[in-house]
């Protein structure tokens, strides 16, 4: 029976920035219940919030004890699935969250270390979402806006449980958003769930990395 599987907790985000919807919370949905490598996939949408997204963040991650945790964000401009490497302890935020909060230059947790990296074999998803046909990158920064503050929480919380791995993935706007934005890319959101569904299954099923190429000149 499904309700005895063991669990992956998939967040997304509510819109931000003006925007009427986000295509992270709308795929995190549409995978909502499915079952990857003998888990199910729990939603869960996260506001976009300084603080608020981490304690809705945590305490899901008490409530059901997931083998993993992958979180999604929109990244609006980027061109392929961005799989993130790494978090850093900077709240420092260009615009206003969604409760109007803009810290500058703010810890995310106050002590804690410089970074944290991905616990996700991101090379290994890297070569499986190419191999399917689906663009894709390694990307070596999550910004320093909410995004990243729910990666670098979401690390710092997973300390405490050391069997649970977890990271983020970063996706470009849906075709409806880029429409307002002539010239500008964009990924439809079956592409992202399809996506998501094969960068799961390998993170479930691939304990050791591989060693190819992903990194950036700048």
């Amino acid at each position: 029976m499904t309700d005895t599987l063991p669990l992956i907790l998939l967040a997304g985000f509510a819109p931000f920035g003006g925007e009427s919807s986000n295509p992270s919370a709308e795929a995190v949905h549409a995978l909502d219940g499915e079952t990857v490598a003998g888990h199910r996939i729990v939603a869960l949408e996260l506001p976009v919030v300084f603080g608020e997204s981490l304690r809705a963040l945590e305490a899901a991650i008490g409530r059901h004890a997931p083998a993993l945790v992958l979180a999604v964000g929109q990244a609006g401009g980027r061109t392929h699935v961005s799989l993130e490497r790494i978090a850093i302890n900077v709240d420092d935020a260009r615009i206003a969250d969604n409760a109007g909060a803009q810290p500058v230059d703010v810890p995310v947790v106050a002590d804690g270390p410089a970074a944290y990296f991905s616990t996700l074999p991101i090379k290994a998803m890297l070569l499986a979402l190419r191999e399917a046909g689906l663009p894709c990158e390694i990307s070596q920064t999550a910004g320093t806006f909410v995004c990243n503050h729910v990666f670098y929480g979401l690390m710092h919380a997973l300390r405490a449980r050391p069997g649970t791995r977890g990271g983020f993935v970063h996706i470009p706007w849906s075709p409806a958003q880029a429409a307002a934005r002539p010239g500008a890319p964009s990924m439809p959101v079956a592409t992202v769930v399809e996506a998501l569904r094969i960068a799961l299954g390998v993170a479930l099923t691939t304990r050791t990395d591989v060693a190819v190429g992903g990194g950036a000149e700048h």
